[in-house]
């Protein structure tokens, strides 16, 4: 149980969604983040992984309210009993993934990713990948548009587009995809445990270039890519009772 007696709200800055933001803080009044007992983010999706991101060092639950276009992390949106809902919300942990993407130039660039870390092709042919697991080598080559390896929070986005497995959210797994896989043909991926360390290195960078994200943030020009689970870090999500991400994630299984 949430006691949530001092609120922030936060906003995609999309006209609805502040519209929103100014009929909350009319009826509950606001406090800045820092001393928020809880944050509410007013968006979509995209805002959420933001929002969560810009929040991790203050160690306070996000309560979504949908007002972007998906709203998988979402609750639905209502100004009305906001404090009772609070109280009887649950709460999901959530550990993101720590990306270290090497650049043919020599630099590294580090970044967290709550979704999935996924490398793109970034010209006109597939991109050759090679893969290891825990220091070992588990494919040579693996020919395709790209590769993600994805949390149980973010198997429902790009990662079942992909074609991927979703994910429970308490599962220790993470997800490895290929996204139109040539050779292997159609590769199916592979299920790792979460303390798994991946390395994707780039093979033919120069002829083959690949860039690499992580919840939309870019790096061009990659030639290795390491992944692994920061254990360190928790962001932790709010859901209204029976409308949680476990249940999320098993009612899309059954749509």
């Amino acid at each position: 149980m949430i006691a949530a007696r001092k609120l922030a709200f936060v906003s995609s800055g999309e006209l609805v969604a502040e519209q929103a933001r100014m009929e909350l803080i009319e009826r509950y009044g606001e406090v800045d983040p820092a001393k928020a007992d809880v944050i509410v983010a007013l968006g979509g999706d995209g805002f959420m992984l933001s929002t969560l991101h810009e929040t991790q060092e203050l160690n306070i639950p996000v309560y979504g309210m949908n007002r972007g276009t998906v709203g998988f992390l979402m609750n639905a949106y209502s100004p009305d009993d906001l404090l009772k809902r609070l109280a009887n919300s649950e709460e999901a942990l959530v550990n993101p993934l720590f990306m270290r993407a090497e650049r043919a130039d020599g630099s590294t660039h580090d970044a967290l990713a709550i979704n999935e870390v996924s490398l793109l092709r970034a010209g006109p042919q597939a991109a050759k990948l090679k893969i290891f697991v825990d220091g070992r080598e588990r494919m040579d080559e693996l020919v395709c548009d790209g590769a993600l390896l994805c949390t149980p929070a973010g198997s429902t986005a790009y990662n079942y587009s992909a074609h991927g497995p979703i994910l429970p959210i308490g599962a220790d797994v993470l997800a490895l995809t290929a996204m139109s896989a040539f050779r292997p043909r159609r590769w199916r991926g592979a299920l790792l445990p979460k303390t798994a360390h991946v390395r994707f290195e780039v093979l033919n960078h120069k002829k083959r270039p690949v860039m690499a994200d992580a919840d939309g943030r870019s790096v061009r020009d990659v030639i290795a890519v390491n992944i692994h689970c920061e254990t360190a870090v928790t962001h932790r999500l709010l859901f209204d009772p029976g409308h949680g991400l476990e249940e999320r994630l098993l009612r899309e299984q059954f749509v």
